[in-house]
């Protein structure tokens, strides 16, 4: 259940040329001083008329061969722009290898996705699920002048287009489609959870068990925060002033199913890319912004709640003792030095979870700017 590779050949016909720097509203950024402004690649700049037009398509089902999903479908608003599935579905029934991630702040991870080292810009990755055939997600490969058309004939597409394009004769194309879509996304950035408003100075922002939970998270004993580091929660991270991008690939010992590591054949990790034993079950560290609203957990929603994860961790791993998945995570050879036993109590997982529940932006998931505009 792979999904065919896009070779940059494929990208490159798929994309045509790069769209020349469009004129339009520059994209401003609200943030607050503890935020960093994101990187944005220097041949698709941001502007407002190409995030709402980005909106506009990422809500779009004419985007997938059936006309019954959208991004939408995979990424809802309300769950922090995940799906609250164990795996993703699409368009034809097809099941996603992994769990739907969050796009929050998806502007700053250095690579897209669980463990692809390639897909290092949504430009690139949006043509995964638009195209790629093994799973079928959007289905639009062979169809890309069916969806043309669609598009075309609809006149407040025409109005969009032009005006996040004004620069193309016929503004409207897939690369400018997966432009203006890339556009949205990177603009999925907020920061007003209770968290933010207490690293603002609002002292009540916190309740006394979340700040407990924060000397927890921020302790040697539990070392959360050495992965889920820094403003986004992730060591995945690079922003617009920053030189270099640590990738952020770690193994948390869920799963061994042999002396190497592995893990089960539909997820083994980063080593599907780099060939290397080492690499079994190195997973992109994913963000914990908003992670109350994203369960399930882990890259194939395999544990169901925050209080099971903390758990997972406490122990050191997941131990599997039957089942096609047997084997003990905890021993896994190439797991982080990172990952190992701590004692909890009840009471410090409660406020473990309170803390993390602390990083909800109830704002950001009911905000209209980033809500279906077809809805009107």
């Amino acid at each position: 259940m792979t999904a065919r590779p896009l070779t940059a050949a494929i990208a490159a016909a798929l994309l045509g040329c790069a769209p020349a720097a469009p004129s339009g509203t520059p994209w401003r950024f609200a943030l607050p001083a503890h935020m960093p402004e994101p990187f944005v690649p220097p041949d698709n700049p941001m502007t407002v008329e190409k995030v709402e037009l980005g909106r506009h398509l990422f809500y779009d089902p004419r985007l997938s061969a059936t006309g019954t999903i959208s991004c939408s479908s995979c990424h809802e608003q309300r769950l922090a722009f995940t799906d609250g599935r164990s795996v993703s579905v699409g368009a034809t029934g097809d099941r996603t290898p992994r769990n739907s991630m969050s796009l929050w702040g998806a502007a700053y991870l250095p690579t897209l996705t669980w463990f692809n080292p390639v897909l290092d810009s949504l430009e690139k990755q949006a043509l995964v699920p638009l195209f790629a055939d093994r799973p079928i997600e959007h289905g639009l490969s062979g169809r890309e002048s069916v969806t043309l058309q669609a598009v075309r004939a609809d006149t407040r597409y025409q109005t969009l287009f032009r005006a996040a394009f004004p620069s193309h004769q016929d503004p409207v194309s897939i690369g400018n489609i997966v432009f203006a879509l890339a556009s949205f996304q990177r603009a999925l950035v907020s920061a007003n959870a209770p968290y933010d408003r207490y690293l603002r100075g609002d002292d009540a922002a916190l309740t006394p068990s979340a700040r407990r939970g924060e000397a927890l998270f921020f302790s040697e004993r539990t070392e959360c925060y050495h992965c889920h580091a820094g403003p986004t929660f992730t060591t995945a991270f690079r922003s617009a002033r920053t030189q270099t991008a640590p990738r952020g690939f770690e193994n948390n010992g869920l799963y061994s199913l042999d002396a190497t590591g592995r893990y089960p054949a539909e997820s083994p990790g980063l080593s599907e890319f780099t060939a290397n034993p080492q690499d079994h079950g190195r997973m992109r560290v994913p963000t914990l912004r908003n992670i109350a609203l994203t369960a399930p957990y882990m890259h194939d929603g395999s544990i169901s709640t925050l209080e099971a994860v903390i758990d997972h961790y406490a122990a050191g791993g997941t131990n599997h003792a039957d089942g096609p998945n047997r084997g003990d995570g905890r021993s896994n050879p190439n797991k982080s030095t990172l990952v190992r036993p701590f004692a909890i109590t009840a009471d410090e997982r409660a406020d473990l979870v309170t803390f993390l529940r602390s990083l909800t932006d109830e704002q950001f998931v009911s905000d209209p700017a980033w809500s279906n505009p077809w809805r009107r």
